[in-house]
C-alpha cells in the first residue's frame, strides 16, 4: 500500500530532526535551511537525470507555491528548534495533520467523522508523549512552531493536488528543493554565515541527506496513497524520534509516555479501517 511509505518518510524525518538540532549548536536556522535545500537540489538534480525525469512541467504556478509554502514551513520548523527543546518543536509541527484536514475539508474533499477522530487521537497521543509546556521566554518560539504546522500542512495539501495532476515525486521535491536554495541564499545575503568544518559538515550533509530521502518517501505517500492514512501514519516520527532520544541521549520513557505511544499506534490503525472504508479515495 503507497500510504506505507509515510512509515519509511517518519523514520527519515526523525534521523534529519536530530542532525538539524545538533546542527544548531553552529548554525543559524537559515543557514541550515540553506544547506539543506542547496544539497537536496544537487542529489536531486542527479535523480532526475538518472531516472529521466523532464523539469518541464505545465503546473509550474502550483509547484512554486509549493515550493514558497514549503520553504516557509521547513524554515520556521528549523528555527523552531534553535528556540524551543527539539519536542515541543516536533509537537507543534505535527500539527500540521490536523490542518491538513480543515485545507481537505474547506476544498470540498468528503471527510469522514472516524478519520478525523483517529487523526484526534493520534495527535493526543502527541502531546501526551511530549508534554510541552511553554513559559514566557518560549512563547515567539511556540507560535513559530505553531506557524511551521499550519504551513507544513498547507504544504502537504500542495503536494497532494500536484499529484493528482500527475507530476512525478521527484519533479515536485526538485523545485521544492530550489525555491528553497533560493530563497534561503538570498537571506543569507543579509545574514551572518559560520564557517562549516568536517563535524559541522556531515551534520549538514546528515540534514540534506536524511531530508531528500524522507522527501521523496513523503511525496510518494501523499501522491499516490490515502491523504488521510498518510497524515495519521507521519506520527509514527514521534515513536522514532523517541526511540533515537532513549539511545543518543539516554532519555528515559515512563509509563505514560508508553501509553501515549499506544494512541499514536492505534491512530495509524484506526485510519488504515477508515480508509479502506471510505468511497472517497481509491487504492
Amino acid at each position: 500500500m503507497q500510504s506505507l511509505w509515510m512509515i519509511a518518510a517518519s523514520f527519515l524525518f526523525a534521523c534529519m530532526g536530530v542532525c538539524v538540532k545538533l546542527a544548531a549548536e553552529t548554525h543559524s536556522a537559515v543557514e541550515i535551511t540553506f544547506y539543506r535545500s542547496f544539497i537536496s537540489l544537487l542529489i536531486m538534480y542527479g535523480l532526475v537525470r538518472l531516472r529521466g525525469v523532464s523539469l518541464r512541467t505545465e503546473h509550474w504556478r502550483w509547484q512554486i507555491t509549493r515550493g514558497v509554502v514549503g520553504f516557509s514551513a521547513l524554515f520556521s520548523y528549523f528555527y523552531a528548534i534553535t528556540l524551543l527543546p527539539l519536542a515541543t518543536a516536533v509537537t507543534l509541527n505535527y500539527t500540521s495533520a490536523i490542518f491538513l484536514a480543515i485545507y481537505l475539508a474547506l476544498a470540498g474533499w468528503q471527510t469522514r467523522h472516524g478519520m478525523l477522530g483517529a487523526l484526534g487521537v493520534g495527535l493526543l497521543g502527541v502531546v501526551l508523549l511530549l508534554k510541552p509546556t511553554f513559559h514566557a521566554d518560549q512563547l515567539f518560539g511556540g507560535l513559530v512552531g505553531l506557524g511551521s504546522g499550519v504551513l507544513a500542512g498547507m504544504a502537504y495539501f500542495s503536494v497532494r493536488e500536484l499529484g493528482a495532476r500527475g507530476e512525478p515525486e521527484t519533479r515536485t521535491v526538485f523545485y521544492f528543493s530550489l525555491v528553497s536554495s533560493v530563497g534561503a541564499g538570498l537571506w543569507l545575503i543579509f545574514s551572518d554565515i559560520h564557517a562549516v568544518d568536517l563535524h559541522s559538515g556531515l551534520i549538514l550533509l546528515g540534514v540534506a541527506s536524511f531530508a531528500t530521502c524522507a522527501q521523496l518517501a513523503m511525496t510518494r505517500a501523499y501522491s499516490r496513497g490515502k491523504t488521510m492514512m498518510s497524515a495519521a501514519l507521519a506520527y509514527s516520527t514521534v515513536i522514532f524520534s523517541s526511540l533515537f532520544g532513549m539511545l543518543i541521549w539516554g532519555e528515559v520513557i515512563g509509563a505514560s509516555s508508553w501509553f501515549a505511544i499506544g494512541l499514536i499506534i492505534l491512530s495509524g490503525i484506526a485510519a488504515t479501517h477508515f480508509s479502506r472504508a471510505s468511497p472517497v479515495e481509491g487504492d
